[in-house]
């Protein structure tokens, strides 16, 4: 599905990526057409305009790479800037030295002191993550650019397989951790793919490196404000092959909806409810959705009555 080049970019997609059926731990791994690959929308320059802030005052907390990730992240951008020239040409233009980003107005410099993955980073709305495996090892993460995490931090992240990068997160090991460490030794170069991931956060804020495992209630949220309150947030992720290094490239949107955009769709509603009462303990602790779970679900049964 090629993506449309209007004068100006869509709006962003709504996903609903949940359902009302009892909980399963799945990849929900999807093909992925490679026009497809990156998405823009109308919500460009205000991302670019907070992911040019974190890289450049808040460095530290939103890009780290190990050692011997610089030849993958070449790979990347030089397979970023091909896309980008081919799909959207009137959005990107590489000029003398750099490239212009036609929707925001920035200039951004080939600046060769600069990871290539960070400066890949910076010409997307996407979140990008590398993993690459070793002689006598799975694959672990070896640089990302991550400036909307959804309640993790790279430090803690860098350098682990994905067994250790999704340790927190419940049944993973269980039930995940081996199809997920076998799909990455198989992914085919040409079969990228794509996944959704969801949660609810208390705030719209795209920057959330802190947060999980929260199980204080509160107060402050209620059956009558919870709409307003409370945001959907999913993450598009797709995966891909890098031919050359063989590396995996991961790349994350992150898409924020006020729960307030459900209340003349009560069918949503009552699917979100149902996915939220679906969901085991383990996993609402994990999500930190004690704070706010209760005075959600009567704001969502609300909807339907």
């Amino acid at each position: 599905m090629a993506l449309p080049e209007p004068a100006d970019p869509p709006p962003p997609p709504e996903f609903h990526p949940f359902k009302n059926a009892p909980f399963r731990m799945a990849m929900g791994l999807q093909e992925l057409d490679p026009r497809d690959w990156i998405r823009i929308d109308e919500r460009f320059a205000a991302d670019r305009a907070l992911k040019r802030e974190l890289l450049d005052r808040r460095h530290a907390e939103v890009f780290a790479a190990l050692p011997g990730s610089e030849a993958a992240g070449r790979e990347c951008l030089e397979l970023l800037a091909e896309h980008l020239l081919a799909v959207f040409p009137p959005w990107y233009r590489r000029e003398d030295g750099g490239w212009r980003l036609m929707l925001s107005g920035e200039r951004i410099r080939d600046d060769p002191a600069l990871h290539p993955l960070d400066l890949a980073a910076r010409l997307v709305q996407e979140d990008l993550c590398l993993m690459q495996s070793g002689p006598d090892g799975p694959y672990r993460l070896t640089a990302a650019a991550v400036c909307f995490p959804s309640r993790w931090k790279i430090a803690e992240k860098l350098g682990q397989p994905m067994r250790g990068i999704h340790a927190p997160v419940p049944f993973y090991g269980r039930e995940l951790g081996e199809k997920a460490d076998r799909f990455m030794e198989i992914l085919a170069a040409d079969r990228p793919v794509w996944r959704l991931n969801w949660n609810i956060h208390e705030t719209p804020e795209l920057f959330q490196p802190a947060g999980p495992g929260r199980t204080e209630r509160d107060p402050s949220i209620t059956p009558l404000n919870a709409g307003e309150r409370l945001w959907l947030r999913v993450e598009r992720q797709t995966l891909r092959r890098l031919p050359a290094s063989r590396a995996i490239l991961f790349t994350i949107r992150t898409y924020l909806t006020a729960l307030t955009a459900f209340q003349n769709r009560p069918e949503v509603a009552a699917e979100l409810a149902g996915a939220l009462r679906g969901m085991p303990q383990d996993t609402l602790l994990y999500k930190s959705q004690t704070p706010w779970r209760e005075a959600a679900l009567s704001w969502l049964d609300s909807l339907s009555k």
